[in-house]
Parts: structure tokens; sequence; C-alpha cells
């Protein structure tokens, strides 16, 4: 099969992905680490392949971000036409029982929750980006995935270099059985790595021979630490009686334009400048346009006008006036654009296309450009090697800058790709030279058992198995790898308990209980002949009773007449022999860490305490609020329940719940700043509202008395706009009511629906069909026709 993979591939196979694609060849899951551009999809669609060739099979292909599943239906809709290819979004749902499905993983997560039909025949399972797992708000979804897949189903995970690949590769063993873990730090287009100092570019690392790959430029050393020139010994004091005096060295810093000129000049364009700012890409596109620059031809300025023409010929015009289409335009026409999470879905898609065909020639970015979009560049311009995280500006992480060096060459038209690092006051050649040699960041888990994740597994496994399923963990491996082990080992003596228990099943009766009492009478026939000098006349007697009345249950039990009842017996015995170290094992568990488990059981206390679940025997069982949130997904999962559960939302219309989805789902950022209740709606709105932040409030109390974190209060920064937009607003003064940028309205838009969505399904009699106007109304317009959140 690799032989006929490979005729179809216009390169030959590196030796990673010969390794990766004889691991599924073989049979096993495989885990791919590797660096950007390297190639790693090549073994995914190895997988697609294998799939395809068997009549019967299917393949889910889960990307984390929406952006990528189009990129990838398109992509395999291209390679093997319409019928055989989905898509499942969340938002979108193409052609669902195609034998290949692109899909989000969380779309996959509810389907293995729901026992979706689309399971059957599933043989394999990609999970792209897989590094994602450490996301601390997504990452428990990658987890629940690869716990709950079928034991069938092969996983092909994609992940970036990680430090820790090899214990991640032992932990997919634990859980997904034979698993091959193929490392490659090998890049495929080597990666020169400079310093902008003046108008010099600077090679970052030494290259003249020597053995050490990683010593430090000792050209760029000296100019660091003297303004930016080689000096002579005469120049260097001059130098240093300048510095004892006060003085600073001239600005050693080019403008983006001049910077663009110096990269065409040494053939280093197309180039993506990585700004960590939005506002900061717009402003760099205005600044090199102002400048005069034109990086296009009179050709290509024709092919881009026809294409951005066609890609946005739905869009109304008095919308296009709004969003800034004919900037936008004139920017791309001279083959400059911005790429960000502000834009207009439609738009950033058009960028990535142009900039892909080589028409457009620069583009200023922010980092989410460097999560795994295709879109790679001759050179990556870092301007500067520090961020703001939403608290303080902090320096980028080896992990970091790797992903954003990532996309620096293009694998079959470059023949080396180009960082090129901004020089400014204080930055230390050595530090630099650390942060771009170091081995990439580890994948540490931030799995953690939800509201919804629990009432979902107490409904298929009951409480016991489902702390059994948490300690399997990526988590719980980390924080305790033998608990693991042992976890897997019990699952695995539990199914052979469950034959041995088959095979002693009699006609007559229970021969569990039957091989019970035979145990039991063997057990103090043994004692006594142990102590049969030592114990007292009295001890004798009593044990003597209690061995007739054993002897006579015996012959007095129904199976005591049956003609297997000695071949049942042997079962018997390998059953209570394993049941044994089962139950030593499960005390060992117990004893260990199981940091997870205590989580779920905190979990279970809120829910039990409010009548989602109920303690039936020795197990849980779901009540029926329970059964409906085992259909609610997202953060805010148990307040969404608790406002259906107890009508909170009854009295809303359609435009006033949009705003309180809006509401639930949306997360403010720090500098939002307070909001002013002055424009929410009014009347039945802000009943609801209060209604609802009550219910927040008792939730929170209640869930830090069970020692869990709590959660932010709900806010409505937004609310307004939503419902002003619900109702048929214009998108100029919604924008404006807002304060967003268009794409961050469409992504809260897409949150908003996919929330709909859900009380659509699950909410009762009138606000569920509430919830479908709802959901219609706030999907029109921009919101409609942008193919991506």
């Amino acid at each position: 099969m690799i032989a006929e993979f490979r005729r179809g591939l216009p390169f030959d196979l590196d030796p990673f992905q010969t390794a990766a694609c004889t691991a599924l060849d073989d049979g096993r899951s495989v885990l791919v680490a590797a660096p950007t551009g390297a190639g790693k999809t090549v073994v995914a669609e190895f997988a697609v392949f294998l799939a395809m060739n068997d009549p019967s099979a299917k393949v889910f292909y889960t990307a984390p971000m929406k952006a990528l599943s189009n990129q990838k239906y398109q992509e395999f809709v291209a390679a093997y036409g319409p019928d055989a290819v989905g898509l499942l979004t969340g938002d979108t749902n193409i052609n669902s029982r195609a034998r290949i499905v692109v899909m989000t993983t969380e779309v996959l997560r509810n389907m293995l929750y729901a026992d979706s039909d689309l399971l059957p025949d599933l043989r394999f399972v990609i999970m792209d980006e897989v590094h994602y797992l450490a996301d601390r708000f997504r990452g428990a979804v990658w987890e629940e995935v690869i716990i709950h897949l079928p034991p069938a189903v092969r996983l092909v995970s994609l992940s970036a270099t990680v430090s820790n690949a090899e214990e991640f590769g032992d932990w997919l063993q634990t859980v997904r059985g034979d698993t091959a873990v193929v490392v490659s730090e090998q890049r495929p287009v080597p990666l020169d790595q400079h310093i902008l100092m003046r108008t010099k570019l600077i090679d970052l690392f030494e290259s003249s021979g020597t053995s050490d790959k990683h010593r430090v430029n000792p050209e760029l050393v000296q100019m660091a630490r003297y303004g930016g020139r080689t000096l002579n010994s005469r120049q260097m004091k001059d130098v240093g009686r300048y510095h004892s005096r006060g003085g600073r060295p001239q600005e050693l810093r080019m403008d983006r334009a001049a910077v663009i000129r110096l990269l065409t000049e040494r053939n280093l364009i197309p180039a993506i400048f990585f700004i960590f700012s939005r506002v900061g890409c717009d402003a760099a596109v205005s600044q090199v346009l102002r400048s005069g620059a034109r990086l296009t031809t009179v050709a290509e300025r024709d092919e881009i006008r026809a294409f951005v023409e066609e890609r946005c010929r739905t869009i109304p015009d008095e919308d296009l006036a709004v969003l800034g289409y004919w900037e936008w335009l004139g920017g791309l026409e001279r083959g400059v654009a911005a790429h960000h999470a502000g834009m207009l879905p439609a738009f950033k898609e058009t960028v990535e296309e142009l900039f892909r065909r080589k028409l457009v020639k620069v583009v200023f970015a922010t980092e989410t450009l460097a999560l795994g979009i295709n879109m790679p560049a001759r050179t990556v311009v870092l301007e500067k090697l520090e961020k703001f995280n939403g608290e303080a500006r902090v320096p980028i992480t080896p992990g970091e800058y790797t992903q954003l060096t990532g996309r620096a060459g293009r694998r079959g038209i470059d023949v080396e790709g180009h960082s090129v690092i901004q020089w400014q006051e204080g930055l230390d050649p050595q530090a630099v030279a650390s942060l771009a040699s170091r081995r990439t960041y580890p994948l540490n888990s931030s799995f953690s058992p939800s509201y919804n994740m629990a009432v979902n597994l107490v409904a298929q496994f009951g409480r016991e198995r489902t702390r059994e399923i948490l300690e399997s963990s990526f988590a719980q491996f980390q924080a305790d790898r033998g608990v693991v082990d042992l976890a897997r080992k019990v699952r695995g003596q539990e199914e052979s308990l469950a034959g041995y228990e088959k095979a002693m099943t009699c006609h007559l009766g229970d021969f569990k209980e039957y091989s019970g009492i035979r145990r039991e009478l063997s057990d103090l026939e043994r004692k006594g002949a142990g102590r049969a000098g030592s114990s007292s006349h009295g001890d004798r007697d009593r044990r003597q009773q209690q061995l007739t009345a054993l002897r006579k249950r015996l012959r007095q039990h129904p199976c005591h007449g049956c003609s297997d009842r000695e071949a049942h017996a042997r079962w018997a015995e390998r059953w209570w022999s394993l049941k044994r170290q089962t139950d030593d094992l499960r005390r060992q568990i117990s004893s260990r860490t199981g940091a997870v488990a205590r989580v779920f059981d905190r979990v279970t206390d809120v829910l039990l305490e409010l009548g989602y679940l109920r303690v039936k025997g020795n197990d849980l069982v779901v009540e029926p609020a329970g059964r409906t949130l085992r259909r609610i997904y997202g953060e805010r999962d148990l307040l969404v329940a608790e406002c259906l559960r107890t009508g909170a939302w009854n009295e809303l219309d359609a435009a006033g719940l949009a705003a309180m989805a809006t509401a639930i789902v949306y997360e403010p950022r720090r500098e939002d700043g307070s909001t002013s209740d002055r424009h929410l709606p009014r009347g039945a709105f802000r009943a609801a509202l209060e209604r609802t932040t009550t219910l927040w409030s008792t939730l929170d109390d209640l869930e830090r008395e069970h020692r869990l974190p709590g959660s932010e209060p709900i806010s409505t920064r937004l609310s307004s706009a939503m419902n002003r937009w619900a109702q048929g607003g214009q998108l100029d003064r919604v924008l404006q009511d807002a304060d967003l940028a268009a794409g961050d309205f469409v992504r809260m838009a897409k949150q908003t629906i996919d929330l709909l969505d859900q009380l659509s399904v699950v909410a009762d009699g009138p606000l569920g069909r509430t919830a479908r106007t709802a959901l219609d109304a706030v999907r029109r317009g921009i919101v409609a026709y942008s193919s991506v959140a």
C-alpha cells in the first residue's frame, strides 16, 4: 500500500513519513511529532488512502479550528470528489455520511457521547494539531476523544515538535494500544536566522566551520555592544567614552517600508511580519502603503482584483463600505495585507489564498496565523520577542518561536527559509540564540472533569467505572504514570472476570454464591488444621458448628447437584483469584494521587445536591435534568441547564434570547472594563438577566463550598449589539454598539448560534422554537456568508 501511495505523490517520502506510514500499514496507531511544514499531513493522507481502499471503512479528520477544517475539506474534495467528503463544524453540516468526514474536535466528542450512528465502520481518526490538548480552555476535548474512541479505531496524532513526545506516546500506548511514536526535528527546508541591525542583516549563529553550530556570531556580539557598528580598536574607545558620558547609540531600526525594500533586494520575499497586535498589523499596512510601496505588476493587480471581486460578490455594497473593503482591496493590489482575528473570515481566507498564489508579497499577521494554516513564506520577520498575554508583556517561549519561524521556507520552492529578528535596544544576542536553538515546549495536560462530561460518563459507565476512566487521562498519567498502567490492567482484568463469570454460569442456580460457600468452607478447614494443637475446646466446638452449617448449605444449594459442577468450580477458582488481584489493584489506585478523580467527585457532589444525579444503591443515576445537561456543551454548561430547568428564559423573545446567549458565551478581555446596563433591552430581558445572575451567584457559592474554582460573572457587554442585530439592525450601527471588529463580531455571532442551536434541541416547548427563530435571526448578512469562525 505504501508503494502504491508513493506513486501518487509528486515527491518521495522523507524517512519519518515512511516510518509513520509503515506503522499504519502494519495496523498500528501512530503519533507524529515534527516541525511546522515538515509534511506531517502526508501521514494523515496515507490513513485516508488506506480507508478509501477498504470499501466499508470510514475516516474522520479532526482539526482544532474551523478554518483548518474548511481548508482540509477543500483539499479532500479536490482529491476524492465531493460525494466522498463531508464537513461538520457545528454551524456547517455537509454530507455527514461520507466516507471521509472533516470536523472540529468538539463535534467528534459530542458524537461519542451521543453514540452517533455515524461511528460504525470508523477505521481511522486523524487528530491534527493534537498538542492543542495543552490548551487550558479546550484541551480536555482532545483527551475525551482519545479515551472514548472505540478500541478498534486507529488514531493518527499529528503534533508540533514537543519536548516530551515520548511521554505522550507512552500514554497513547496505554489508552489506545499499540502506538508507534515517530519524532523528527529536521526541518524540510533549513532555516537561516538573522538579526536586522541598522541596514545590515547579520547571521545569528557563526557559520565559519566551527563544530558548535549554535555559537553566537562574534560580529553580532560586537555590534550589539557598540551601537550596531563593527568598530576598530580606536573607535571602540571613543564609543566607550561616549557611553560613560550617558550618550545613547543612534536608532538601529529601519522603518517597515525600508525593511521590505531590503528583503526584496535580497530576494527574501514573500514575507510574513509577525506583530502581536491587531491594531499594529493594520497600522503597519497603512504605513507601508503611505510610503508608496508597490510590490505587484499590472498583470498581478488585475488577477488580484478579479479574484477578490469573485470571492466577495455576495457581500452587499453597503456592508463592503462598513468593512473597509476598498482600502483593503487597494492594499492587496499593491501586494500588502494584514491577517488577524479581527478581520472578516472571508477577507482572511482571501489573503491566505492570494499569498499562497504568490500575488500578495507581504503580510502583517498576529501569531494566530502560525497555528496550522497552510501559508508558508520565504522569510518570517519578528519585530519583537515579547507579547502582551492579557495581563503583562512577556517574552515569547521557545515553542512559540518555533511555531512562528516554522512558516519560513516553502517546501519544493525554497532551498532555505529565513527568520529575521529586528534589533531593539537591550536585546541580548545570547538570549536570542538560546530561544532559537532550544527544543520546543513540553506538552502538559489541561484535562479537568466538567459537569457535562460527568453526567455523560455516569450515564454510560456508572460512578466507579467513570473514576477508572478518569484515572486513564493524560493529566493523571503525568501526575502518576503508574496509576494509568494499573487502571488499564484493572479494565483488562474486568473483561477476564466477565468471561470467567460467563464460563461458570450454572443453569441450576447462582454458582458464584455456591463457590463462595466452598471457599469459605475451605478457608475454615485450613485454619482449623493450622490451629489444631493450639486452640481451646470451645474454639474447636464453635469451628465445628460453623463447618457443619456450611456443609449443610453447600449440599442444599441448587448448584450442588449439577453434573458440570467441578468444571464450573475450576472457572470459579480462577474468578475468585483474579478478583482478589483486581481488588488489590483498586486499593493501590485509590491510595495513589487520584487528583482528577477527586475533582470528579466534587463535580458529582454539586450535581447530586442540585438533583442532576441521584444515588441508587452503590451507584449514581442520571435524573431528567441531567439528561438535558448531557446535551449542553460549553464553559457554562451547568448555568445553562439551571436556566432551562427553572424557566429563567421562558419569557424572552428571539432577539432577547440571542442577547442572553451572547452574555453566556462571551468571555470579556481584561481591557474591556465595566459595562453599563443603560442600553440593555428592557422588560423581559432585564428580568431574565436578574434571574440568570442570581442562579450564577448560587452556583458559584456552591462550587466554592465543594472546593471547585467557580466561574466569572456573565458579561452583557455585547448583549445590546446582538439584540439589535437579531432585530435586523444595520451592520455599521451594530459594530459601533459592540465596539468590535467585523471578524470578532462574526466569531461571537457563531458562538451565539452554537448555543442557540443546542437550546433549540434541548429546550422544551416554546423556548426551543424561540431559540430556532433567534438562530435564524442571527445567521444573516456577514454572519451567514462567513464560512469560518
